[in-house]
């Protein structure tokens, strides 16, 4: 399962520059050119982590950056910075905001590279985005397997299709709703009683051990999963 980044970038050679190198690496890239249209896409269809301009129309990545970590839903994605001031007070601003790391323009392609994939590493865990790491927990997504303490743990297909949607939506409230469309394929919650999710949630949380918790219960709302101890 590649990698998908977000470049936010309203320089088209720069951004075209760096989805060229990110592609060539096997990562997928989708970009955006200003900072209310990247708000719109992460909080859509959240990548796995995003690169950030600090000088953009409409919303400074600045204030993007803050409006992410504010949002819990977006709180957990990864920003590395990137723009032409190169001044002091604007990467320690950048960095107390909540950005994992900092490059300033002009930059290596090959260095932005080195830097996304060690930032991916940090929060996918050190195999990479393939493989999930968090707590006693060790999901393979490429081999759809789960490990718990090491041990190998069966997961029926769908039960592994939850778990899979409930990690990489982590820290995000996922409804009843989408999680019957996404994991059973079906449009509507009426056409299958929701309870499904319910039960098929207890029994996951039950073979995930202690870390069964990190499935939390949003009262009426649906279901998120917590990477925070």
């Amino acid at each position: 399962m590649a990698a998908r980044v977000l470049v936010v970038e309203d320089e088209p050679d720069i951004r075209d520059l760096i989805v060229f190198h990110l592609e060539r690496e096997g990562f997928r890239a989708r970009t955006a050119q200003n900072g209310a249209d990247a708000l719109k896409q992460i909080r859509t269809a959240p990548p796995d982590l995003v690169v950030l301009d600090l000088m953009l129309p409409e919303l400074d990545g600045l204030e993007v950056c803050r409006r992410l970590r504010q949002d819990p839903s977006t709180a957990a994605v990864p920003v590395i910075m990137l723009t032409a001031k190169g001044d002091e007070a604007d990467r320690i601003v950048g960095l107390e905001l909540g950005a994992d790391d900092y490059i300033t323009k002009p930059f290596s392609p090959k260095e932005l590279v080195a830097r996304i994939k060690a930032v991916l590493r940090r929060t996918h865990g050190a195999e990479g985005p393939d493989v999930f790491v968090v707590g006693a927990l060790r999901v393979d997504f490429g081999k759809r397997q789960l490990a718990v303490g090491g041990a190998p743990v069966p997961l029926t297909p769908k039960e592994f299709d939850l778990l899979r949607a409930l990690v990489e939506a982590r820290g995000r409230v996922l409804s009843r709703e989408f999680l019957l469309d996404r994991v059973w394929g079906y449009a509507r919650a009426g056409e299958i009683a929701s309870r499904t999710v319910d039960v098929h949630v207890r029994r996951l949380r039950q073979k995930l051990g202690a870390d069964g918790r990190r499935i939390v219960t949003a009262k009426t709302a649906g279901y998120r999963f917590e990477v925070a101890d």
